[in-house]
């Protein structure tokens, strides 16, 4: 198996050595170089022409955020952010998902992590499926404004990859006789970009909670909540145990939390765990979906867009099983990774696959 050339760029000698062991342990992977700040990364990426970047932040002379933008306009490749677990790190690493970074992994204790191996298998795991990345996807893409909209989105067809499923577990009779609606999105890689797509297309007037699974560590969650919120007509937030859903809302789980749906009343309240990990997440999809799958007085619409993996796979056929579920799944054309997307397809329970730029406009069909 040809393995993955990867450059690796931190402005740190040290952490350059630490990545270099890291990523070298791995049979996939070879580091083809090592660069100490953006402007060098410049240089090697077109002297050395690696398949992977692994990039630093902060750096001097030309930090990680300036090269990005660089390497995405010049030599479109996938790169795998190293951020700090502070809030403007966080912050950093949002700003990097808008300049084209596929992924990024959280530094375990800072700018100089001596501890790097409690995130190598992460960094491994990532550098390889970033390999994989649908690079058109990630370049050619600007920042839009920082702003919430005051006028409500209007729709209409954009792409030709929609597809209606003639899905085996449609539950049309079911879906029409429910009275509430509740929406649950899963993603992972690429999945704060997808995100942004779609809530930001949203009417502030939705008629159901929204409910959302990223994979992504605990301090980084909430910036991408406020973020979004920040640019969408419905309100974005980090979820909060015990909270009543509301229509309109979007709440998003937080980093090492399970997110989890139960009944409060006549309503429905955010139930926030941290018991173990399923399928190597948590929070995960699959355990948001198999919680929903017990409202039976709810329909839902599930959703499942670009990420590594099958989470959310066996929580939608949970889903199908029991209740008025819709489904849609995010096509490959335009998804970042097409591993979860694709394992809920195999299921032959989606009953709409549509390109990112379609799935919000479908969730109003069905809501």
């Amino acid at each position: 198996m040809e393995k993955i050339r990867t450059l690796i760029v931190d402005d740190s000698a040290f952490m350059r050595k630490l990545i270099h062991d890291v990523l070298s342990s791995s049979s996939r992977i070879e580091i083809v170089g090592t660069a100490r700040n953006g402007d060098d990364a410049l240089k090697k990426i077109k002297q050395l022409q690696p398949q992977v970047v692994t990039m630093d932040v902060e750096m001097p002379v030309m930090d990680g955020l300036e090269a990005l933008k660089n390497i995405m306009n010049d030599y479109p490749l996938p790169v795998v952010m190293l951020s700090s677990t502070t809030q403007k790190g966080a912050e950093n690493t949002l700003l990097a998902f808008q300049y084209g970074a596929v992924d990024f992994v959280a530094k375990p204790s800072g700018a100089i992590s001596l501890d790097l191996q409690k995130v190598g298998k992460e960094l491994i795991e990532k550098v390889i499926s970033a390999s994989k990345a649908n690079i058109k996807n990630l370049s050619g893409t600007s920042s839009p404004p920082m702003i919430k909209s005051n006028k409500q989105e209007t729709f209409t067809k954009q792409g030709s990859f929609g597809t209606t499923v003639n899905s085996k577990h449609s539950n049309l009779n079911k879906w029409e006789s429910t009275v509430g609606k509740l929406i649950c999105i899963g993603t992972s890689t690429g999945g704060p970009r997808a995100l942004q797509n779609v809530l930001t297309k949203l009417p502030s007037n939705i008629n159901a909670p929204i409910l959302v699974v990223q994979h992504m560590p605990p301090g980084f969650t909430k910036s991408l909540a406020n973020r979004l919120d920040s640019l969408s007509d419905i309100t974005v937030k980090e979820a909060e145990d015990g909270e009543i859903l509301k229509k309109g809302t979007a709440y998003i789980a937080p980093g090492g939390f399970h997110l989890m749906i139960k009944r409060a009343g006549s309503g429905l309240a955010v139930q926030l765990d941290q018991s173990p990990p399923k399928n190597g997440h948590r929070p995960s999809v699959d355990v948001m979906f198999e919680s929903a799958s017990v409202l039976n007085e709810f329909a839902k619409v599930a959703v499942i867009m670009t990420g590594m993996g099958a989470d959310g796979t066996q929580g939608l056929i949970e889903l199908k099983n029991n209740g008025a579920v819709k489904a849609i799944a995010e096509s490959e054309e335009s998804s970042i990774i097409f591993g979860m997307p694709k394992a809920a397809i195999a299921t032959k329970m989606i009953d709409e696959i549509q390109c990112v730029e379609n799935i919000a406009e479908t969730i109003l069909k069905f809501v």
